[in-house]
């Protein structure tokens, strides 16, 4: 019985003592654990996709989490108070870092600090959702990646595989910014091309089966913005608009392979690699969120669902048929 007690209180004390030395390197060297917050407005592919590139630039960067690196993945589910919870647990807790995926977790942390780093994702328009001074100069704590989407050449691929639509519709949450500044250059871009244009605006997932069945008796296509309600409910919208027979133009990959037709976007994976990339550079010191440009992806990639494409006859022009893929 002694020798059993002799033995566990030697293991205790093995625990203890690595306990204390905390993390070390090849060389035996302690190294210190970099603790970064991930708080994440709702789950949806584009938003993981973004999570899990920034997590793997991180690791490819010899960052991993439980070595050298704590991770605290957070979702606010959709809850604008879960944000808030959330970004107070990560003040109280002193992580080094933040990153926030979409632009209500990242106005929800910004507005809990101005001391800790934090880095936005999936963010459209920085200075116009009130967190940078300019995207050249953020001034503060903040900088990130930018998902901007080339809305104009959306609206053109829209006309080119719907050459006999005249009415354009739109459907989006009003509350957020990016939203809004995404159906502004849609309408423009709408009616430059000699389309109608109009638009119905939900609040919550909610109003989404009302709002689309409205919308397609009131137009030949839709066009969703990168908004995080419609790419949760893009099956729903799926349904909807296949009904209907509804082409579904999208603003981003992931919303197209879930159920709409077709886009032209960035690759959201690639979007948060980049913004890992970043948040190396702040970790180790050779950059400041303050100088630290907003970055942006250059290159934009042509999705076709085929399987919705059939479901609503379309037919898709020769010259785009390398772009299509089976959709989720």
């Amino acid at each position: 019985m002694k020798k059993i007690l002799v033995i566990v209180l030697m293991l205790a004390m093995v625990l203890v003592t690595a306990s204390l030395l905390g993390c070390q390197n090849e060389d035996g060297q302690e190294e210190e654990v970099v603790s970064i917050g991930i708080i994440q407005i709702v789950e949806h592919p584009a938003l993981d996709a973004a999570r899990d590139g920034f997590i793997d630039a991180l690791k490819d960067a010899g960052y991993e989490d439980g070595k050298n690196v704590s991770l605290d993945i957070q979702n606010a589910q959709g809850d604008t108070n879960n944000l808030s919870t959330i970004s107070d647990r990560f003040v109280s807790n002193k992580v080094d870092l933040v990153l926030a995926i979409a632009t209500p977790s990242a106005q929800s942390i910004a507005g809990k600090t101005t001391e800790i780093p934090i880095l936005g994702t999936a963010i459209t328009d920085y200075v116009a959702a009130g967190l940078v001074a300019s995207n050249e100069e953020p001034g503060g704590n903040i900088s990130g990646t930018t998902d901007m989407n080339p809305v104009k050449e959306q609206i053109e691929l829209l006309v080119k595989l719907v050459p006999d639509a005249k009415t354009v519709g739109t459907m989006y949450n009003s509350s957020e910014i990016n939203s809004v500044i995404q159906a502004e250059m849609a309408k423009e871009a709408a009616e430059a091309l000699g389309l109608e244009y109009t638009e119905v605006t939900v609040s919550t997932s909610n109003d989404v089966q009302q709002a689309a069945q409205a919308l397609v008796q009131k137009c030949d296509a839709i066009y969703l913005p990168t908004d995080n309600i419609m790419a949760s409910s893009m099956p729903l919208i799926h349904d909807i608009a296949v009904t209907s027979k509804t082409p579904v133009i999208c603003g981003e990959e992931n919303m197209a392979l879930s159920g709409g037709l077709a886009t032209l976007g960035i690759n959201y994976y690639n979007l948060g690699y980049l913004t890992g990339q970043m948040a190396v550079e702040v970790m180790e010191g050779e950059a400041e969120t303050a100088t630290m440009p907003i970055g942006s992806l250059k290159e934009f990639d042509y999705v076709i669902n085929g399987a919705v494409a059939q479901e609503i006859g379309l037919t898709i022009p020769s010259d785009m048929t390398q772009y299509i893929v089976e959709g989720k």
